[in-house]
């Protein structure tokens, strides 16, 4: 997940507030780093990873100062989507996107198929990923997790990505030199965390492993298996932007910050309704036209607040959340995957 939303995602897995005096009491440095790596191949070996992997995966772990300042950061709120959607998709992503698309429509295809995924959405994710895998991540993947678990606020989290990288070793998809990802440990095209690897990770062409890295029928059939198993319906679009009637109530939206996933969850159940309901409240599309007479749900939801942009999400929205919990994020897959469609590619 490109460095951006990367930190996003992994708030939304372990939501903690931690007061400032508590990450200044915990020094960071060196050689407590080494002691620290002790201690995790010690409890690698609880876990049941043989010594000859657990030294081979160690041999070369470093201590990453950037990746604890890169976590530490938080994200400002600075931008509207009116601002960055216009430099997460600009025309260039687009004209590549729909280039690739037409590259590997063959493969898609058929993984559109087999897994009831539209391909549009397979590519705008991997473009907003990893820029269509030019940009994974130089970490080695070991350095990167045992660092944040040493680093402390969130080491039940990083240890148990630590635990499934070496399940992915011990596996052989990846030999350590090559397990490369981000600074928090997302991992290949995709920037799959190593237990959405284990959760959703596919071996597309039948050669005995999962390579998420290079070998692109994987890629993209690990793509569209995440999104199946997190409930995809290829019968719907993700969702679409909509005008809204003077004095309409707002409340009727779920709230910008629900605090979790399952909150968020708790949200969408609690508002979600037809289109026929929205339709009959004043909803419209964005060119004032009518909502479409079809037979389907959806929540409305307001990335920038009530004063911002204001779209119907569909189930699939969901689906798309799961990947990332972020309002972003998800608005410029979903955009990126609308101009991949209109107008068709010939």
């Amino acid at each position: 997940m490109k460095f951006n939303h990367i930190l996003t995602s992994l708030l939304a897995v372990s939501l903690i507030v931690i007061p400032s005096k508590v990450l200044q009491a915990k020094t960071l440095n060196e050689e407590g780093f080494k002691q620290y790596v002790i201690e995790l191949k010690e409890a690698a070996l609880v876990q049941g990873f043989n010594q000859n992997l657990i030294d081979e995966s160690f041999t070369n772990v470093k201590f990453h100062k950037r990746a604890v300042a890169a976590d530490r950061k938080q994200p400002e709120k600075v931008e509207t989507l009116d601002t960055y959607l216009p430099k997460r998709i600009p025309a260039w992503k687009v004209d590549k996107a729909r280039a690739l698309f037409k590259e590997h429509e063959e493969i898609l295809t058929k993984i559109g198929k087999d897994y009831s995924v539209q391909p549009r959405f397979i590519v705008a994710l991997w473009g907003l990923e990893t820029n269509f895998g030019k940009f994974t991540g130089g970490y080695n993947v070991i350095s990167a997790l045992s660092t944040l678990a040493y680093e402390g606020r969130r080491e039940a989290f990083f240890k148990k990505q630590l635990w499934a990288a070496l399940t992915i070793l011990k596996e052989g998809h990846i030999k350590i030199d090559d397990m490369k990802g981000s600074w928090a440990g997302a991992m290949g095209q995709n920037q799959f965390m190593p237990t959405s690897f284990l959760g959703y990770a596919v071996d597309g062409d039948g050669d005995g492993k999962k390579d998420i890295w290079q070998n692109q029928v994987d890629i993209f059939a690990s793509m569209a298996n995440y999104l199946q198993k997190e409930g995809w319906n290829n019968n719907l679009t993700w969702g679409r932007q909509v005008n809204l009637p003077e004095n309409f109530d707002t409340s009727l939206a779920i709230p910008q910050n629900t605090g979790s996933r399952r909150n968020w969850l708790k949200a969408w159940a609690k508002t979600e309704k037809k289109l026929s309901e929205w339709q009959a409240l004043g909803i419209r599309r964005t060119d004032d036209t009518n909502l479409p007479n079809v037979d389907i749900t959806a929540a409305l939801v307001f990335p920038d607040g009530k004063n911002g942009r204001a779209y119907l999400a569909y189930d699939n929205y969901k689906s798309l959340m799961h990947w990332n919990l972020s309002y972003y994020f998800v608005s410029s897959v979903g955009h990126l995957s609308d101009q991949i469609k209109y107008p068709p590619i010939q």
